[in-house]
């Protein structure tokens, strides 16, 4: 079979074309891959950018909130968190009322970064051509994916 013969398909939604999965997964691509020239311009990957945010908003998380939060695992996160504590941005401690936690902190350098990157969210908004309501009902649906898939 030539690679422009289509091949028979017995249903529909056997089709790429007709997948959801598809295009929510190079969407992704594609939106991560949109953050890198604002991220690299302040040496942070899009991992990092996304501890950072829930860390500006909350003080300080243990690793299995953030992991939690993420949808990442401690295997994941905790590489992340050590490049993360090198670059002096947060700190790392056990906590003392389970030493099995890890509580994670920002430091100043990692509060000032919340300054350099304020900028990134209306900077995306613009690449993406869509008004606030429009995002808003986009983030709200894919929210309520996500909650339904968890």
């Amino acid at each position: 079979m030539s690679k422009s013969t289509p091949a028979p398909s017995d249903t529909p939604f056997q089709k790429l074309e007709n997948q959801l999965c598809f295009p929510i997964y190079a969407v992704s691509r594609m939106l991560t891959k949109a953050y890198q020239p604002y991220l690299q311009a302040l040496d942070l990957t899009y991992p990092q950018y996304l501890v950072f945010m829930l860390l500006w908003e909350h003080t300080e998380l243990t690793v299995k909130e953030l992991g939690e939060k993420l949808l990442l695992d401690s295997g994941t996160l905790t590489p992340l968190l050590k490049r993360m504590e090198q670059k002096q941005w947060l700190s790392r401690r056990r906590d003392p009322r389970d030493e099995r936690s890890v509580i994670i902190s920002l430091l100043p350098a990692g509060r000032a970064m919340q300054q350099q990157a304020c900028h990134i969210p209306q900077q995306m908004l613009e690449k993406l051509a869509m008004t606030p309501a429009k995002f808003e009902a986009l983030r709200l649906q894919l929210q309520t994916l996500l909650t339904q898939l968890a």
